[in-house]
């Protein structure tokens, strides 16, 4: 398998984070080449500019990627669209967009269609990726299936499984259902509880080509012992 590093976005999203905290986590994704830096919305150009000043041609770019309705989802589209854009004028790249599930659980899967198609072509036309959280913990099997659907259909550029906030995060069983009912195209990230070398490495195996995680440099350094 490929460096499990490449796989990860090291993630800070505490309501507390402190800059000094931040600069911690740039200096860690450079030095690991973590894939992305995931952080709080108010601290993306603090990420951008602290990956900017340690970035070189030996050690390639490392993505800012940010959170968009997080943690709950409910925010209205109009609101969503405008943290989207403020992020992007920030300095991010990668969106990570929570889903509404107040209407999920109601079963309004026309609003959910529109509201990420508006998001989707926002974070596209502006050259950005879009990965679209359905905090999958809480789902049944038929809603994750049916988020699987439509967002295919939207076009979003990955789905994820989970925020990291609700009583139950990332599973293989998620991933693997994820993966049979996607397209290839729509990648899959996994997230929330992932804090060894074997879970990251199985979720990988199950069809996970992102993982979001706080435990990012112990799973590396884990990954590196059990090899020599």
């Amino acid at each position: 398998m490929t460096n499990i590093a490449s796989y990860i976005d090291h993630t800070i999203l505490k309501p507390v984070t402190t800059y000094i905290e931040i600069k911690k986590i740039c200096e860690e994704a450079r030095k690991y080449r973590f894939a992305a830096v995931c952080v709080p919305p108010p601290l993306v150009e603090l990420a951008m500019e602290s990956l900017q000043a340690v970035q070189t041609q030996k050690h390639p770019a490392v993505k800012v990627a940010t959170v968009i309705g997080f943690p709950f989802g409910y925010s209205v589209v109009k609101a969503k669209l405008a943290e989207v854009e403020q992020a992007i004028a920030d300095g991010a790249d990668e969106l990570d967009v929570v889903i509404n599930l107040v209407a999920l659980r109601n079963g309004d899967w026309d609003y959910l269609t529109g509201e990420m198609t508006a998001v989707t072509d926002l974070v596209h036309s502006r050259g950005k990726i879009v990965k679209v959280i359905i905090e999958s913990g809480i789902l049944q099997e038929n809603e994750i299936i049916r988020c699987c659907e439509i967002y295919a259909k939207v076009g979003v550029d990955f789905l994820k499984t989970s925020t990291g906030y609700a009583e139950k995060g990332a599973t293989i069983g998620a991933v693997q259902l994820m993966r049979e009912h996607l397209p290839p195209g729509i990648r899959i990230k996994a997230s929330g509880g992932i804090r060894n070398y074997a879970f990251a490495r199985q979720l990988i195996e199950a069809g996970a080509d992102r993982l979001g995680c706080s435990a990012s440099v112990a799973i590396v350094e884990e990954g590196d012992a059990i090899k020599k």
